[in-house]
């Protein structure tokens, strides 16, 4: 064969087994890399000794940092790339009361194979000091009379591990201190939810207690227009418990195709189910975007996707795909317009319970933390008697021809003042149409019975005294948010002064 004589010899001999075994395994520990110091060039095979050495040469200790931001894996590696990027001193990242590596940009390891990275924090703990021992397993004591007399080697030895359990209950404390904390937030939050948020997925999202406008608004747009039903498709979008898809098949609907991402879809299967509409009715579990329908094309599509202040949090990427995707030619959106309005609130008791209070908590101000509420809007129900100005229609949106780009928008605002009084913040509200043979409307404003999206309130950052008659002009420019898609950012500017607002 061409090329034998040019393979070498391969000799194999059992005396040298074991030095082969050596070299392999020697091999082997320099292919692994060494886990260099996050704030020298110190290299260690172990993981735990960088970790140790960093502790004890820089005074960075990972345990409490990760107890003080409660610290999952993905925080962990975008806190050791964001050390390797920016090199702070580890005394900065100590002082640190919040998580300035949280960007997403810090999950791109900065050195391939780091095995900081490969490093599971929650395996993280306080070690204790290693204590020795006798060979039976135990320290020798002597006791006498009831006494017991320890060496002075175990007795140091017991006052450190004393020292570090009291340590590390300590840093348990903390930590169940702010889940008590964060406990008492999710407590607040829910009870906010329950009044006033859209997102009830795991309850009632269109059958909210107390809040029949927009539920009757959608029975009577559907009902009360059956021509417009009858023998048609039909998508609803966001279906929840399924009440839409219920109307539309019992307005004569053919056939009705119901998607939600959210669990209460199984829940709404049970519902329809009981109810005797499965051969009408078909739910979908899945995101739209990401879900293939099992149809082609509808003559309606209804949903229920406006969110506070119609656009943070809402559906509308998802109605216009829907409608760009599936809606035949000449076929119905419901609710097919909307449009957002701005008035003025007088309200000086609420303005200092959440705003005015931090100029004097126990003698001290707080301003930092006054602007950090002013900065984001409220969504409460006004009373019509804190209405000190009439209302002022900032945009509308044609479900028809509007694109993602409609939740960008500018609009100039005048307000004229009905009564002496002192300004406090600007409300947003939105209306709904339904344009149809029986034409249905509802509004979110004060000045009709309040409904799940309440209204949505910008306080100033400082009041203004008004007087009847008086014009307020202003500019309100609102933007999707840079990074996160629902949310929203809104400005306003007026009188001069211009104050920012984060919807997320």
């Amino acid at each position: 064969m061409a090329g034998v004589e040019d393979i070498p010899e391969l000799h194999c001999e059992m005396d040298d087994e074991d030095d082969d075994s050596d070299d392999w395994n020697e091999v082997e520990e320099m292919d692994q890399p060494l886990a260099v110091c996050l704030f020298c060039p110190r290299g260690f095979g172990a993981i735990s000794d960088a970790i140790s050495h960093c502790k004890k040469d820089h005074l960075f200790d990972l345990y409490k940092l990760r107890t003080r931001f409660n610290m999952d894996c993905f925080s962990f590696i975008k806190l050791v790339n964001y050390i390797r990027i920016h090199h702070p001193e580890p005394s900065v990242l100590m002082d640190s009361m919040e998580l300035v590596w949280e960007d997403e940009e810090y999950m791109k390891p900065v050195h391939e194979d780091d095995p900081w990275l490969m490093f599971d924090i929650d395996d993280l703990e306080v070690s204790l000091p290693k204590m020795s021992i006798g060979n039976n397993g135990f320290h020798v004591v002597n006791a006498e009379n009831g006494c017991v007399t320890l060496s002075e080697q175990h007795f140091t030895e017991l006052q450190r591990t004393i020292q570090t359990l009291t340590m590390q209950v300590q840093e348990k404390d903390v930590v169940l201190e702010g889940v008590l904390q964060d406990m008492e937030v999710m407590r607040g939050a829910t009870q906010h939810l329950l009044g006033n948020s859209k997102c009830s997925e795991s309850a009632e999202p269109l059958l909210e207690r107390g809040d029949h406008v927009r539920t009757d608004s959608y029975r009577k747009a559907i009902l009360e227009n059956q021509a417009t039903m009858a023998g048609k498709s039909v998508l609803d979008l966001g279906c929840g418990t399924g009440i839409l898809s219920m109307f539309a098949a019992s307005a004569g609907a053919l056939r009705v195709v119901g998607i939600d991402q959210s669990d209460i879809i199984y829940h709404a299967m049970d519902i329809i189910r009981e109810n005797h509409l499965s051969l009408k009715i078909q739910l979908v579990k899945g995101r739209l975007e990401d879900t293939n329908l099992p149809i082609e094309k509808v003559d309606v599509i209804v949903s229920e996707w406006m969110g506070y202040f119609l656009l943070f949090e809402g559906m509308l990427d998802s109605v216009i795909y829907a409608r760009d995707h599936y809606l035949s030619p000449g076929g119905l959106l419901l609710p097919n317009r909307c449009s957002i309005s701005l008035l003025g609130v007088a309200d000086l008791a609420r303005y200092g319970e959440l705003v005015g209070f931090w100029s004097d908590v126990y003698g001290y101000r707080m301003s930092c933390l006054q602007r950090e509420v002013v900065r984001e809007p409220m969504v409460e129900v006004i009373s019509e008697e804190k209405v000190v100005t009439d209302t002022c229609l900032l945009t509308q949106l044609d479900l028809y021809t509007c694109t993602i780009d409609s939740v960008d928008f500018t609009a100039d605002f005048e307000l004229r003042v009905t009564k002496n009084d002192t300004l406090t913040a600007l409300a947003g509200f939105f209306d709904v149409f339904f344009d149809l043979p029986c034409h249905v409307s509802f509004t979110t404003g004060p000045h009709k019975p309040p409904t799940h999206w309440k209204q949505t309130i910008f306080f100033l950052d400082e009041p203004i005294p008004v007087k009847l008659g008086e014009v307020l002009s202003g500019k309100l420019i609102c933007q999707r948010h840079r990074k996160e898609a629902r949310s929203l950012t809104v400005t306003i500017i007026l009188q001069g002064k211009k104050c920012k607002y984060i919807m997320s």
